[in-house]
């Protein structure tokens, strides 16, 4: 017994991967396996990806791939966030996928590529409107020009031109056609360049987009957040995806009190009759965030329970009243809602924030336990 853990339901994984893969017929699937799998551990939550139908596994960082190649994970992986230092030479050698929206980092990976005798497959990013990473439209034929040029000297090979919504989770959203215009822009230039042909695959479409933009599906959809069975725009519904992660813990003492009982720091609950408290084995440090004091609810002992007190760093207090609860009692903070117990879209939605928050969050103290 542990005083918490993190149930993933592998088999959800996969069938919203099914699910996905049944909206966007005729393209490919990449699943974003970042931020540790979304918090549900990366190289599980990688093959549960794989065994659903997706082709392909996407990651922010360069390190994240390494670690899925090290954990024996053999399909293609796009990395996309790569800062001046990364390990360029392993991910290369490690047939790591790589994206640049700059000249500079074409040159980094080419010159990785000439260092290791390997051909470094690119994804070139335009940035079409989110303002993050890629090239600006402006400076997206001299992105191409540079590739091209290095494509020749043979260190790379351009196989994915993509680019990423900014409000795709907002139907109706006025820059989602503004920025499909951009990237059949970036597309055009490109193609016109000399960059084209069926091993190019062209890439936009996020959760969102796969499951409400069929203009958007191209030639590849990169879900991330409904993978994991949690929607992307909640006002829409569920779209049939099912929670992958059950977040338990073990009441570590029950106690009785008096009225006008001061609970947690700053006694921001006071207990207005005799009742009895519940100690829950979770904090902060594990990714409760202290703004749920008062505020998020959890299900304990066959119904909801609002967090009474401060939130603390390894802790928290429930007020159980007089139901027959005692140590080692279980503690839901969220699930997929089939007992009752709140979801991770409730937590959200009480916390002010989204369910990418609440998932991955959950520290490395939890331990993944997988079924």
């Amino acid at each position: 017994m542990t005083p918490a853990e993190a149930r993933v339901d592998l088999s959800a994984i996969r069938d919203n991967v099914a699910l996905l893969r049944s909206h966007a017929p005729g393209a490919l699937t990449m699943v974003a396996v970042k931020a540790d799998g979304y918090g549900h551990g990366m190289a599980a939550a990688a093959r549960a990806c794989l065994e659903g139908g997706a082709e392909r596994l996407g990651t922010a960082y360069v390190r994240e791939a390494l670690q899925l190649r090290a954990e024996g994970v053999t399909a293609p992986i796009l990395s996309w966030i790569i800062p001046p230092g990364e390990p360029l030479d392993e991910a290369v050698s490690a047939d790591v996928e790589l994206s640049a929206g700059a000249p500079w980092l074409v040159d980094a990976i080419a010159e990785a590529a000439g260092r290791t005798g390997r051909v470094a497959r690119v994804h070139l990013k335009a940035d079409t409107g989110n303002g993050r990473g890629g090239s600006p439209i402006a400076d997206w034929p001299a992105l191409v020009d540079r590739a091209l040029a290095r494509q020749a000297e043979g260190t790379i090979e351009v196989v994915g031109l993509w680019s990423h919504f900014a409000c795709a989770d907002i139907p109706g959203h006025p820059s989602i056609d503004t920025q499909l215009g951009a990237f059949d822009e970036a597309l055009a230039i490109a193609e016109k360049a000399g960059v084209g042909g069926s091993h190019v695959i062209r890439h936009i479409a996020n959760s969102a987009a796969n499951l409400t933009l069929p203009r958007a599906r191209y030639d590849m959809v990169r879900p991330g957040i409904a993978a994991y069975g949690l929607s992307p725009i909640p006002e829409l519904g569920d779209f049939g995806l099912r929670p992958a992660m059950t977040l338990t813990a073990r009441l570590a003492l029950v106690k009785r009190v008096p009225m006008g009982s001061g609970v947690s720091y700053g006694h921001l609950y006071v207990t207005d009759r005799e009742t009895k408290l519940g100690l829950v084995p979770l904090g902060y440090a594990d990714g409760i965030l202290r703004h749920a004091t008062g505020r998020a609810e959890v299900f304990a002992g066959g119904r909801r329970r609002r967090i009474a007190g401060r939130v603390c760093m390894d802790q928290f207090v429930i007020d159980v009243g007089e139901d027959p609860l005692t140590e080692g009692d279980e503690v839901i903070l969220f699930g997929d809602g089939s007992q009752g117990e709140p979801t991770a879209q409730e937590w959200a939605d009480s916390l002010g924030t989204i369910t990418h928050e609440i998932v991955t969050r959950i520290g490395s103290r939890v331990p993944r336990v997988y079924r």
